[in-house]
């Protein structure tokens, strides 16, 4: 592990470069262990493939204590099992009228559509990170035969819940946003509601699997065309 300042009150933990589920399963420690030492200095903690955010009380600590309390981190816990966090599953409707993209990517990777869409609701993802928005969650990793460059063009709005894959990784947009990420279907699940608690259903750690519905139990399930 490595520290580095990210702020006057702010340190970037890294401890690898890859994303690999036993360094994700690192990242989730250090946070435990790091609310645990830090205590009410903490103002905020931001995991993510393989780094970790600490955001601190200047008031009550500087860098240097900062670093001093955390600088074993790193130290321990290397050999225990990869935490499987909680299992989310998450209902996808996969059509070309629900994912625009996903003709183009079956044609990319020399399978059917159907040949897709198993692939990937029968691989279980893990939450490495979330960000770009909130209820953004990076996933992966998606089946190499289905991975996919970002659009070289990307969309001005994609519409909230669509589910998507770029290189490796898959998501659900939780928002319309802009995107470039290829659409291959949507989700009625909301991603991000602030009035719900908790506002997120996943979180970084979490596993989750995709179960394919149709059109109609899209709709009853909430979901917006």
């Amino acid at each position: 592990m490595r520290i580095e300042i990210a702020g006057e009150n702010a340190l970037i933990l890294y401890f690898g470069e890859e994303t690999d589920p036993r360094v994700s399963a690192q990242v989730q420690r250090a946070v435990a262990e790091t609310e645990a030492r830090l205590g009410s200095a903490v103002i905020d903690l931001v995991p993510s493939y393989a780094s970790l955010l600490v955001i601190y009380d200047p008031l009550q600590l500087d860098h240097l204590q900062v670093k001093r309390l955390l600088s074993d981190l790193g130290n321990s816990g290397e050999d225990e099992e990869v935490s499987e966090g909680s299992l989310i599953k998450l209902p996808v409707w996969y059509s070309s009228e629900s994912g625009p993209d996903l003709d183009a990517l079956a044609e990319r990777a020399g399978m059917s559509v159907s040949d897709v869409i198993d692939l990937h609701a029968s691989t279980e993802y893990r939450v490495y990170a979330i960000g770009f928005a909130p209820g953004f969650a990076y996933l992966g990793q998606v089946d190499e035969r289905i991975a996919a460059p970002r659009l070289s063009t990307p969309r001005q709005v994609v519409p909230r819940g669509s589910v998507a894959i770029a290189d490796r990784q898959t998501a659900i947009y939780p928002a319309a946003s802009p995107g470039g990420w290829n659409l291959i279907g949507r989700c009625p699940t909301r991603m991000f509601n602030p009035e719900a608690d908790p506002c997120m259903p996943v979180q970084v750690g979490d596993r989750v699997s995709f179960e394919p519905i149709d059109k109609e139990r899209y709709l009853e399930l909430g979901g917006e065309l």
